[in-house]
């Protein structure tokens, strides 16, 4: 009867026949089969209905529209694609705007090539010839009866067996060739099959050799087993799959090897030798590293991630989405754990045959010696493979998550609302503004701060707010890394920990029988209280979170708003700011070490609490002997329990720390998006034109809700819009500032929240849908210039084409009509030069122009220019006006544009809407606009008195010929184009080298000893290092006195011979973090300590000739008691060491941070004109993170293994010399395999550290311009550039883990080979040694292994993680400004107390290697008088006010203020006594009142007399009375509805100012100056966004001031009443005099440029009215033109 076997299997040394016959010839072979052949019957059933599914989706398909962004629901969930899962065919799948790229590149250069394995026919041909040799066999075997009597049905099994492998090998040879219609999964099947059959085959072997039924049976078996270990030799040898594989060769990388590797080189992970030789001869560049393969590439897992449908939350559905990869990583998980006790099991085993060898034959013994490297082997393959799918997990994880929440970056309302905390549930307080915390440093809070009004109006109900950016960079930075890197190790909860834990209780039941039950439950006991550890590590990782994306958020601000913050001196009190937030968020992480201190001592006192419980009951209760067997035996096992156990606490934590990442992710996840592409309507006129506009609209920036309730402070809103814009003509927006001009745009845009109407605007698609009209080769699509220009970190001819193709001649003419050809001679690279991050290399008007330039490059048909002329000087304007706006790049095309410019652009705009207050108060054709009054003062403020003179001009702007006229000609006067001849010589078209790439740098070589030492010298002086020292040796000598002591306490049951084997509790502890960057780990160190596997020391019996004394003899209380102190010592000792570490880490933490902070906002301006911000927040963030929680403890965790190692070669050679050879061998290899290891490991981390920053920028960029990226339709190509950067930095992340695995796996089957040898060396010796002795020798052999291997990944791993030390280092040594504060030559208290001014022969430039920006410049301005500076873009008007601020410090001559050298004093000294008022306002996070006042000494009275100063509020108006600013009389009645916010100084001002408008944001900072009283006061184009109308004023308003005045304007009405003119050209002053003298040099600068702008008429009159009241007022003026300028 078949399995009717009786008995136990295994006897004496081999398994029964039975047995054999039964199970291994019949029931195992059978079943192998009969499951292979079930799953291919359930894989050809389903693939039989998907094709039928895909027949009718593909007719279903042409009837369906995609959505536009392709995320209906939360997460997009996509139409499935119902193709196989292993066909890659299908590389690109497009569904609208936020649709992915495919796997394949498009890339230029990029090559497909097929690989064919080796033998691909020949090798399944010999599969054919192996199999039918099998089938001889057992046919032979049948017909002979050679299995014996009862073998018949062994032999039919077998048949059957192989003539279904028969079956299955035909088929795959009938289809070799064949790449679509094959079975893909018949070589699975086939190498599966062999593999089972060796593993039975290789048992069946060794009895017939042993023990041979008969010489023709063991021929038979002997000949099975050839060919069979033959079949698997293939299977394993030969390519997985055996099939062709398609490589692409994309931008010249080197596809992966992973898809060519056999099944042997994947498990042992020979395919990463390529890798670490490479690593090992060269340093590695990104070059170098392999491309990713086509199903690790965040295209195609993100793509797949959204064809999941959700149906739960993010947590459950990322879990289900990887399900199959995490069973199967549970399922190698689950193999490895049970096989950690086999080496105990095998080591108890030899010792009992040591002890006595008649009980056990030779050929068992070893056979047992053979299974310690094999299961060491098997142990250590099913490890790598468990981690290996863990990291790929981790890697598409972090895909998934970095790739979502950039997608819904890209579809967050672009609302100015407040910051919402993530997890925060709607509690707690607003935030502070940041300036109002500034300010507040060493000074006493005054009582009527504290007052409500002082607070801004929040309802968190009602409120529109949103994350900040700091948050959305702190998900993509570290939230997406938590949960990816606790997803490398989920099979230990589920996988390994409960295998380990049931096999461990069973084996100590079997060996201490219910006295187990005390160990167990106290186990059990302590699960509770690791329970309400995990809770707590929840609830302060909340905490943890909160405080770092505080302080992410302040420092991204800071870094932002830097160079405001130097010019105002104010970076110690930034510094003071971010610290705040740095020390909160460190008080966090203390809370947190202090709970994990606590934990870990409680882990460390768990085996002392359970060992001592267990034993008193075996002792005290049961009154039976502590024999050495018994005690050693439990002791290991029990020290093995605490491993999984340990891991399950510290999964636990991990786990929850995790799940608030996901929630925080899927807050923002779920965050109001903009409902541009529901609101923007696509319609038609009567003659067949796109509709542009509103119909009966209304708007907020505010929410629907705050809008429905009437007591709630509302956001600004746009009221009963009725406007039709007319296509393909130039549209004119006007209003006053303020008035709600940029939120008509945006709400054209579908940017606003709609309250009522409709949007009319053909944008609303992606732009890579859209097909050009084929006689215009314009597309129905928007292209957008926003009032403060976005530009990307590339080339400024990238920013120009933006993507577009390149046609030369419509390049050149952009240039030329956008007046950028002589900026771009002027440019060291032309058009390659790099705009830095933001366009910080370029002044405020070439950022502008640029960004026009890419809206007038682009094919799209409809233009939205908003201000596009406030940032260029007059004449630049015109010529920009005449040459662009209305030239012939704009036929066929509308155009809306908004201006102040109204004299100059209304009459010639076809339709004109004017704005007040957010309403239209007049629409219509020029004339009738300007005859209704609408345009107040404006019309008159701007149009020149007088156009006789300006007709005449001839000068052009500074990029023209002489020859070409800037003057209003009519569209049909230029409709041959422009001249491009001009262009052709520039630099702008030339192929130049860019140096200045702005990409970072990194180390090479080791770790450099000082960088060590920095990190050592940051956690404390020698005073610290002697405490460390001391309670680290404690810990050693309390870990090995408790197992001594045990040692000692069961001798005493032994009265002759001690054949006890002395338990070795693991010198390691606590190695947290030992992975580059998880605050976890796996193996022993998972939580904390180590324990290593001890063998069964001896029989259950005494061996003959030890007689046990009897339990009376021993005092046991005695020894119960000197144990528990012992225990007790070593947890006090253990928290102790715990607390120093910490306290340690905390302190380098924080030192390193301040120091990071303080080298950075100290640096050169330069510095950050070439730096990105990305650069900079990955050193914040990720870097700081590092230092925070990882270099510590693994740190301490590799001295340990180290002290280890060198303990256990004493302990060993004082036991067995003889070791010592073989030790110095084994420790050879692993000298060589961490050398090669380490070399590759440290490039691959530095590799992976670098590309995280590009990652970091396009964030920071794209959440920057997400208005302009929607406008331009151009979401899919950001995604698309998103995607590559995310593949780009996860390629050396991959293959870093790769060669760890790499490691891991060479280490641990050298430690097997460790174990065989000693066992070797033990049977050699039997009858030499005692079985302690033997046992004690192959004990600690196998722990030297292991210390060995923790030694060197523990050593790699703090390589990897001092690179975090060594990047931050980098920027600790980047060149400061000069000292702050010069005690010895610190001005007066008042100074300056007159305000002159007095450059002398100054020059600077910006780098040794480039020429002079000012040369040998010299003028003088007296105290409290009014200066203009102007001049063309380039003649160094900015480089003059950095100049006056030491932003630029001179290399020759000197500037003195008040007789005063700058350049002697300290910046501090001279930046808080002047003023700057710059060209791109600066406001941060807070209130108006923390803006405006940010030191807290003003009153309220004395703020709001500044803003009447300013025109924000008006001239009669108390706070409280709502007021419309700077409002012109319109004849109209109807009551305001938009309260002036700046009535109410409580009102909230978000990040970067961006509730406000730019006129208003630069209005504020002029009030922000003006509150200061300066002297001096430096104006940068300080009113370039501010209506005429309120700038004329404002001018008035600063000629009262007592201060001397600096202004540089690109305005000329601006600076022709000054009391000087400063013309600068090239760096060298050309003109210095009163406007109205040099109006009277013909042929001189100013006088051109006054001519050039067409209103030289209206000029002249307001500069002779200055003069002659300066002549009233007996005011000399002096006039001094530069030798030859006249020419």
């Amino acid at each position: 009867m078949f399995a009717g076997c009786t008995g136990p299997a295994w006897q004496l040394d081999d398994f029964t026949r039975c047995f054999e016959r039964e199970y291994l010839q019949i029931f195992f072979p059978l079943f192998a089969c009969g499951a292979s052949f079930s799953f291919l019957s359930i894989q050809a059933i389903r693939r039989t209905v998907k094709l039928k599914t895909v027949a009718y989706d593909k007719l279903r398909s042409n009837c369906s529209n995609g959505n536009v962004l392709g995320v209906p629901g939360r997460y997009g969930e996509l139409e499935q694609d119902a193709e196989d899962d292993d066909d890659d065919e299908d590389y690109f799948f497009q569904n609208g705007h936020v649709s992915l790229p495919g796997t394949r590149s498009q890339a230029n250069g990029s090559t497909i090539q097929i690989d064919r394995p080796r033998g691909e026919v020949l090798l399944v041909a010999v599969e054919e010839l192996a199999v039918i040799g099998m089938i001889a066999i057992n046919f032979i075997a049948l017909w002979t009866q050679a299995w014996g009597p009862n073998g018949t049905l062994a032999a039919i099994a077998g048949l059957t067996t192989w003539s279904y492998i028969l079956i299955l090998s035909s088929l795959r040879l009938m289809f070799s060739s064949s790449t679509r219609h094959s079975f893909p999964k018949i070589w699975g099947h086939t190498a599966f099959l062999y593999g089972f059959n060796f593993l039975f085959t290789v048992m069946l072997f060794r009895s017939a050799v042993i023990h041979p039924r008969s010489r023709l049976a063991q021929s038979l078996m002997i000949s099975d087993f050839a060919l069979v270990t033959l079949l698997f030799v293939i299977a394993i040898s030969t390519r997985k799959g055996n099939k062709a594989v398609v490589l692409e060769y994309e931008d010249g990388l080197q596809p992966s090897s992973e898809p060519l590797a056999s099944v042997l080189s994947l498990v042992t992970f020979s395919w990463v030798d390529a890798i670490v030789w490479k690593g090992y001869r060269k340093t590695f560049e990104m070059a170098d590293v392999w491309n990713l393969i086509p199903k690790d590439k965040a295209t195609y897992i993100l793509r797949d991630f959204r064809q999941a449908k959700k149906t739960s939350k993010l947590a459950w559905h990322l879990l289900k989405y990887f399900r199959r990869l995490l069973l199967v990583q549970s399922f190698w998980a689950c193999f490895s754990g049970l096989f950690t006790f086999a080496p105990t099991l095998l080591l108890r085993a030899i010792l009992r045959y040591v002890e006595d060898p008649r009980e056990t034959p030779i050929n068992a013994a070893w056979l047992y010696v053979i299974l310690l490297f094999v299961s060491g082997c098997v142990q250590a393959l099913a490890d790598g493979q468990a981690l290996w799918i863990g990291r790929k997990i981790c890697m598409r994880l972090r895909a998934v998550i970095i790739g979502e929440v950039y997608s819904k970056a890209l579809r967050r309302k672009a609302a100015a609302g407040n910051d919402t905390v993530l997890l925060d549930g709607g509690q707690g307080d607003p935030k502070a503004g940041l300036l109002k915390r500034v300010m507040s440093f060493g000074r006493k809070k005054k009582v009527d701060m504290k007052d409500d009004s002082t607070k801004p109006i929040v309802d968190k109900d009602i409120s529109d707010s949103q994350v900040n950016v700091g948050t959305i960079i702190n998900l993509m930075a570290v939230d997406s890394f938590k949960v990816a890197e606790v997803s490398a190790y989920l099979h230990l909860l589920w996988g390994s920990v409960p295998i380990q834990i049931i096999v461990a209780v069973t084996l100590l039941y079997m060996i201490l029988g219910l006295s187990s039950i005390a160990g167990i439950g106290a186990m059990l006991l302590l699960l509770p209280i690791n329970i309400v550890i995990a809770r707590r590590f929840r609830k302060i990782q909340k905490r943890i979170m909160a405080a770092t994306d505080g302080r992410i958020n302040s420092t991204n601000e800071v870094l932002q708003n830097i160079r405001i913050i130097k010019f105002f001196a104010w970076e110690e009190r930034f510094g003071h700011i971010v610290n705040d937030k740095r020390a909160i968020e460190l008080r966090a992480l203390r809370s947190r070490y202090m709970l994990w201190a606590a934990a870990a001592t409680i882990w460390y006192g768990a085996p002392i609490f359970i060992t001592l419980s267990t034993f008193f009951i075996y002792t005290v209760i049961e009154k039976r002997d502590l024999i050495p067997s018994v005690a050693f035996t439990a002791l290991s096992l029990f020290n093995i329990l605490r491993v999984p156990l340990d891991q399950l606490a510290d999964m636990l934590a991990h786990v929850q720390e995790s799940k608030v990442s996901v929630d925080r992710v899927e807050e923002f996840l779920n965050e109001e998006e903009t409902e541009k592409y529901k609101q923007l309507k696509d319609g038609v006129d009567e003659s067949g034109d796109p509709l542009i506009g509103f119909e009966n609209a209304s708007f907020t920036w505010g929410s629907r809700q705050a809008t429905d309730k009437p007591d709630t402070p509302t956001a600004f809103r746009l009221i009963d819009l009725d406007v039709k814009f007319h296509v393909d003509e130039l549209n004119v927006v006007a209003g006053p500032t303020g008035s709600g001009k940029t939120s008509l745009l945006m709400a054209l845009l579908g940017e606003m929240t709609p309250l009522g109407g409709t949007v009319y605007l053909p944008g609303g698609k992606c732009r890579e849908d859209l097909k050009p009209n084929p006689e215009t080769k314009m597309t129905e699509s928007v292209a957008y210039c926003a009032q403060q220009a976005w530009l990307v970190n590339d080339t400024v001819k990238e920013n120009i084409l933006f993507a577009s193709p390149f046609d030369e001649k419509r390049y050149r003419d952009v240039l030329e009509a956008c007046a950028l050809t002589r900026d771009l001679k002027i440019l060291d690279l032309g058009d390659q030069t790099l705009v830095g991050e933001k366009g910080i290399t370029l002044s405020g008007g070439q950022k502008q122009r640029i960004s026009l330039a890419r809206a007038i490059y682009s094919n799209s048909r409809h233009l939205i220019l908003d201000d596009c002329l406030s940032a260029v000087d007059s004449h630049t304007g015109k010529w920009i006006f005449n040459k662009c706006i209305l030239g012939p790049l704009m036929y066929n095309r509308t155009c809306v544009l908004v201006t102040h410019n109204i004299a100059l652009c209304i009459p010639r705009a076809q339709h004109v809407i004017v704005l007040d207050n957010g309403r239209i108060v007049s629409q219509g054709p020029p004339a009738e606009v300007i005859a209704s009054g609408c345009l107040g003062e404006d019309i008159q403020k701007s149009r020149p008195p007088s156009r006789v003179n300006s007709e005449m001009s001839t000068r052009a702007p500074s990029d023209l010929d002489e020859g070409e006229s800037a003057d209003d000609a009519p569209r049909e006067d230029v409709s041959n184009g422009v001249a491009t001849g001009k262009a052709l010589n520039g630099n702008a078209v030339k192929p130049v080298e860019n140096t200045s790439t702005g990409v970072e740098t990194k180390a090479e070589g080791g770790v450099k000893w000082k960088i060590i030492f920095l990190y050592l010298s940051s956690m404390g002086r020698w005073y610290f290092w002697v405490a460390a020292v001391l309670v680290f040796v404690a810990q050693q000598v309390g870990s090995i006195a408790t197992s001594v002591w045990i040692r000692q306490w069961a001798n005493q049951y032994t009265i002759k011979g001690v054949n006890a084997l002395g338990a070795h509790s693991s010198p390691v502890h606590n190695i947290r973090s030992f992975t580059h960057s998880s605050s976890f780990s796996n193996g022993c160190f998972a939580s904390g300590s180590c324990a290593w596997n001890l063998p069964f020391s001896s029989r259950k019996h005494n061996p003959s000739g030890v007689s046990a004394s009897t339990s009376s003899d021993v005092d046991v209380g005695y020894y119960l008691g000197i144990y528990g102190l012992l225990g007790l010592s070593y947890m006090c000792v253990s928290l102790m060491r715990e607390a120093i570490l910490f306290g340690g880490s905390l302190t380098a933490s924080w030192k390193l941070h301040k120091r990071l902070l303080e080298a950075v906002t100290r640096a050169k301006f330069r510095f950050f004109d070439s730096t990105p911000l990305g650069q900079l927040m990955n050193r914040f963030s990720k870097d700081i993170e590092s230092v925070d929680q990882e270099i510590a403890p693994v740190a301490l965790g590799m001295v340990h293994c180290l002290a280890s190692v060198v303990s256990i070669v004493i302990l060993i050679s004082v036991i067995t010399p003889g070791f010592l050879i073989a030790g110095f061998f084994i420790s050879a290899i692993y000298f060589f395999i961490g050398r090669f290891y380490i070399r590759s490991s440290r490039d691959l981390k530095r590799l992976e550290s670098v590309m995280r920053s590009p990652l970091y920028q396009q964030f920071g960029e794209t959440l920057a311009g997400i208005t302009t990226i929607r406008a331009y339709g151009d979401e899919r190509r950001f995604i698309r550039d998103n995607l590559n950067r995310v593949d780009t930095h996860n390629r050396p992340f991959i293959y870093l883990w790769a060669t760890n695995r790499w490691l891991s796996f060479r280490v641990d089957t050298t430690g097997a080979l460790v174990s065989f040898f000693a066992g070797v060396f033990v049977i050699l010796s039997v009858g030499r040694i005692d079985a302690g002795a033997a046992g004690l020798s192959l004990t600690y052999a196998v722990t030297f292994t292991e210390n060995v291997l923790w030694l060197v990944r523990l050593y790699a791993v703090n390589e990897q993680n001092m690179n975090s030390v060594e990047r931050i280092k980098e920027y600790l040594d980047v060149d400061q400004e000069a000292r702050a504060v010069i005690p010895e030559s610190r001005p007066a208290a008042n100074w300056p107390s007159e305000g002159s001014v007095e450059f002398i022969n100054y020059t600077t430039r910006y780098r040794d290697d480039l020429g002079p920006v000012l040369s040998d410049v010299s003028f003088s301005i007296k105290a409290q008088e009014k200066v203009g500076i102007v001049g063309r873009t380039g003649a160094g008007k900015s480089s003059l006010a950095l100049a006056l601020f030491r932003g630029l410090e001179a290399e020759g001559g000197k500037i003195l203020i008040d007789d005063v050298d700058i350049g002697l004093i300290g910046l501090q000294d001279l930046r808080e006594s002047i003023t700057i008022v710059p060209q791109d306002p600066t406001l941060f996070t807070g209130t108006i009142r923390s803006n405006l006042d940010p030191f807290g000494i003003f009153t309220d009275g004395e703020i709001f007399t500044a803003l009447r100063r300013v025109q924000l509020i008006g001239t009669d108006s108390d706070p409280g009375t709502p007021v419309i600013p700077s409002s012109p009389t319109t004849g109209t009645t109807t009551p305001p509805i938009n309260q002036n916010i700046f009535l109410n100084l409580a009102s909230p001002v978000a990040s970067s100012g961006d509730n406000l408008s730019q006129g208003q944001k630069q209005l504020v900072c002029l009030a922000r100056a003006l509150l200061r009283s300066p002297k001096v006061l430096l104006m940068d184009e300080a009113t370039a966004s501010i209506d005429y109308a309120t700038d004329a004023k404002i001018q008035t308003t600063i000629r009262g001031l007592g201060c001397t005045t600096i202004t540089i304007a690109h305005r000329l009405q601006t600076v022709v009443d000054c009391d000087k003119v400063l013309v600068l050209e090239g760096g060298v002053v050309k003109e210095y005099g009163h406007p109205f003298e040099l109006l009277g040099i013909k042929g001189g600068v100013f006088r051109g440029m006054c001519e050039s702008s067409g209103e030289v008429g209206g000029l002249e009159g307001m500069a002779k009215s200055a003069w002659e009241g300066k002549k009233n007022e007996g005011v000399l003026v002096d006039v001094s033109v530069v030798e030859g300028d006249d020419e």
